[in-house]
């Protein structure tokens, strides 16, 4: 990924989101003439972040070197970035939260399988680098995907969301799933613009689905890492659970992913029927 094409690109799409009346930008500012796009004008971001016209200019090039903290505080708050927006801008500008890439591939500790292993009764997974799938447990196998079935490249998120037909049947809410997809791999991207692998994957992904490709183009970035996310089987229906997301402390850019149903609901009984079959 181009870092300062994808740093022009964001800021852009975050200018527009911000209309004037909101950023409170004075009708007497002396930017005259007719709108021509969307949001906030450069120059009217440049004032309210209290930096020169062509300073930002330059910085949304990417030619703005090592900004400051508060230069890059200033322009978060007029655009009214949240947190994940935020650290995606500085990645983009200063390279910070970017982890080394290891040479080798992924690799998840036995402890951590044998954890998944324990959770008899809740699919869980282990997702690392670019949404690829680690490792699983039986019940993931079921709700999820048949993992062990696929070929390595193909146990990933994004690949299994936007190219797998039974995807938008198995997420009950598939389009909120797309979207929290995309804009991580947005996020991944910010953080590891490097990656030729990563890149690899969303140029796949934007020649094989419209989908992402629309929503690759709003430029959203957001680590979602719990919530509630139903799962369609089709032996028990729809089954209303959540998820929460636990990040292991040694592995930066592992995690596991939990999908639990409130005791005593219809999913807990579901999910043990689930098991039980196998």
């Amino acid at each position: 990924m181009d870092r300062r094409e994808e740093l022009r690109e964001f800021l852009r799409s975050r200018r527009a989101r911000v209309s004037p009346e909101e950023a409170g930008v004075a009708r007497d500012t002396g930017f005259t003439g007719r709108r021509r796009v969307p949001g906030l004008r450069r120059e009217e971001l440049a004032q309210l972040s209290g930096v020169s016209v062509d300073y930002y200019v330059r910085l949304e090039q990417g030619r703005g070197g090592s900004a400051s903290a508060e230069v890059l505080d200033a322009i978060a708050r007029v655009l009214r970035l949240d947190e994940h927006e935020r650290a995606h801008l500085y990645s983009l500008v200063r390279g910070e939260d970017s982890r080394p890439l290891a040479g080798h591939p992924q690799k998840v500790r036995p402890g951590v399988r044998r954890l998944l292993d324990t959770l008899a009764y809740a699919p869980a997974y282990v997702v690392g680098r670019r949404l690829e799938i680690l490792a699983w447990n039986d019940l993931a196998r079921i709700l999820i995907a048949d993992f062990p079935a696929l070929a390595p490249e193909d146990r990933n998120l994004a690949r299994l969301t936007f190219l797998d037909g039974s995807a938008r049947q198995r997420y009950v809410h598939w389009q909120q799933k797309a979207d929290d997809t995309v804009a991580f791999l947005r996020l991944d991207a910010g953080r590891h613009p490097d990656d030729a692998r990563l890149a690899s994957l969303i140029e796949e992904l934007t020649e094989q689905s419209e989908d992402f490709r629309r929503l690759w183009n709003d430029h959203n970035v957001r680590d979602k890492t719990y919530g509630d996310k139903p799962l369609y089987h089709p032996l028990v229906g729809t089954l209303d659970v959540s998820f929460e997301t636990l990040g292991l402390p040694d592995e930066p850019d592992q995690a596991v992913v939990v999908y639990l149903a409130a005791p005593g609901s219809r999913a807990a009984s579901e999910l043990r029927l689930l098991a039980a079959k196998g």
